[in-house]
């Protein structure tokens, strides 16, 4: 695709925040391509440099341009500006998607779309710039799952996250210390008649309930919890994890006299073992 052909199509894809809400809307209405009629128009392009091909292609895929751009809404930046680098990311990979190779654009231009996002919010999330490294930018986009798994962190607890991110300890600290920091407005007001009026930058930000960034952590802590906790069931003797299962887990709850009528056993000894087994599970739970 020419220089030209992305111009006249970028043309197209202006977002505004003013009319963000009608351009969702209308991104949602747009039809999405079965893998036959995208790998037409996609050779179409590819061979001819087809515009018309081009512009359904592009059409296409804003919603899933929309999709990703609204998973980076925590860092505080308008979600027009996101979509809008978001696009030209599309644009880019349209410009270079090869459909010899035989896989869905949306799989090859995932890649160029965040690349677009990402480099649109280093450049604007502070005006001094926080990532400006390889290893740097890593670490902006993974330091805060690390630290809410790990709290503030120690000498010991840097040298795990540089070892799991692969950059230095350095840079774990360096990172760390920027975007620990507070950044204050020019114009920001130094007092006000309303006693709970909040000056920058805490004023401004936006509800972190809803950022994206700790929405996963908390799915992947869950995630880790939960097959942590069929690992540990796994270990419990079957007549142990049959108790729990059947007095915790049950919609139709048993009674303790109800199992002992199962097992032969007194009222007292199921409580034993279930109260045995739930100890076992908290201690490898921590």
């Amino acid at each position: 695709m020419s220089n030209a052909l992305a111009l006249k199509l970028n043309s197209k894809l202006t977002v505004s925040e003013q009319s963000i809400d009608s351009y969702i809307q209308a991104v949602k209405a747009i039809p999405t391509l079965t893998e036959i009629e995208e790998r037409a128009l996609a050779f179409r392009l590819f061979e001819e440099e087809d515009l018309g091909a081009a512009k359904k292609l592009v059409l296409s895929h804003l919603r899933f341009v929309l999709y990703i751009a609204q998973g980076y809404r925590g860092y505080g930046l308008p979600l027009a500006d996101l979509v809008q680098e978001g696009n030209i990311g599309l644009m880019k990979a349209i410009k270079r998607f090869d459909p010899n190779v035989g896989v869905r654009l949306v799989s090859f231009a995932v890649h160029w779309i965040r690349a677009e996002i990402h480099e649109f919010i280093l450049k604007n999330w502070r005006i001094v710039k926080v990532a400006t490294t390889k290893a740097q930018r890593k670490l902006f986009f993974n330091l805060r799952s690390s630290k809410k798994r790990l709290g503030w962190l120690s000498y010991a607890e840097v040298q795990t996250v540089a070892k799991d991110l692969g950059v230095l300890p350095k840079d774990v600290l360096e990172m760390e210390k920027r975007m620990s920091g507070n950044d204050t407005p020019f114009d920001a007001p130094t007092d006000h008649d309303d006693e709970d009026f909040v000056a920058a930058p805490s004023g401004y930000l936006e509800d972190y309930r809803f950022d994206p960034a700790a929405l996963v952590e908390e799915h992947e802590w869950e995630s880790q919890q939960s097959d942590k906790l069929h690992e540990v069931f796994a270990s419990l003797d079957e007549r142990s994890s049959d108790i729990l299962q059947q007095r915790w887990l049950s919609e139709d709850k048993a009674t303790l006299q109800d199992l002992a009528d199962k097992y032969h056993v007194s009222a007292e000894r199921i409580r034993q073992i279930e109260t045995a087994a739930i100890k076992k599970l908290r201690k490898q739970m921590i």
